[in-house]
Formats: structure tokens, sequence, C-alpha cells
């Protein structure tokens, strides 16, 4: 999206070009290398879209997480094929406090739900999940064996 740095919205699969070649040499305990070291992870949450009437709707979202392409980036992808993509650092910050990166926004609303906004031309797309499932799809990011890239 314009002016959004590290934040991007596809439609489709995972959009049209191929993804960089991944990191070579060693890359864990194991002396591995190359892309097949690291561990795509593929969660599943389910998310409660938020709008303006008292009801909400319950709708499912894919978390992935792939560290030989981009281990900087998390992607949460709903059924009608639109995919986000934005820095877990994001949403890592917005499950303590109130976070925003371009045209994502993320932040904590109670003791145990958090809240990710969308934000298009056409609008915002509140979608609101229980914190465990997004902390289980980060532990599972930590794991996956790329460390996270210093900047």
């Amino acid at each position: 999206m314009p002016g959004a740095p590290g934040i991007t919205a596809t439609t489709g699969a995972t959009g049209t070009s191929d993804p960089p070649p991944g990191p070579t040499g060693p890359t864990g305990p194991t002396g591995s290398t190359g892309p097949a070291a690291f561990r795509e992870i593929a969660d599943q949450a389910q998310g409660q879209i938020v709008g303006d009437n008292p009801l909400t709707r319950s709708v499912p979202v894919r978390l992935r997480y792939d560290p030989g392409t981009d281990p900087a980036t998390v992607r949460f992808g709903f059924p009608d094929d639109v995919e986000w993509a934005f820095p877990r650092t994001l949403l890592e910050t917005g499950l303590r406090t109130p976070a925003r990166g371009g045209d994502v926004e993320v932040w904590p609303c109670g003791r145990v739900q958090t809240v990710v906004e969308f934000h298009t031309a056409d609008g915002v797309e509140v979608v609101q999940f229980d914190t465990t499932a997004l902390t289980r799809f980060l532990r599972h990011t930590y794991a996956a064996g790329a460390p996270f890239p210093a900047h």
C-alpha cells in the first residue's frame, strides 16, 4: 500500500512475484544450511469481525510466517483471499500496548483479547482475537529456526 513501508495487502494466493532466495550458511545448532533449514509456520485462529451493529461475525484467519523468505514479517490471510503482511514486531508490541505501522494497528483489548485493524482506502476492518492464539503463533515463529534479523 502506498505510504505504508513494510505493510502489504495482496489479493489472491500470495502475489505474483517469486520470493527472494532464502538465506544460506549455518542456521542453527544442527548446522543445516539453506532455506530448507527453516520451518514455515501456518496456524489458524478464529477472529471476530467487529462492526457498527452489535453482532460480530466469526471468521477463520490463517496466520503464516516463513523465516526462509522474510523473517521479519507475519501474514494474516482471510477467507476472501486477502492476505495482509506486516512486521512481526508490530504484532509483538501490540499484544502489550497500542501499536501502529502503516495500515495495520494492533492493541490489547482487556485481559484476554487483542484487536487488529486493517486500514484501506475503502475503510477499516476490525478483527478481534483471543490473545492466547496470537501469543501461541508468535511462540511458533520464535521456534521456527530463523533468528530475528538485526537492523
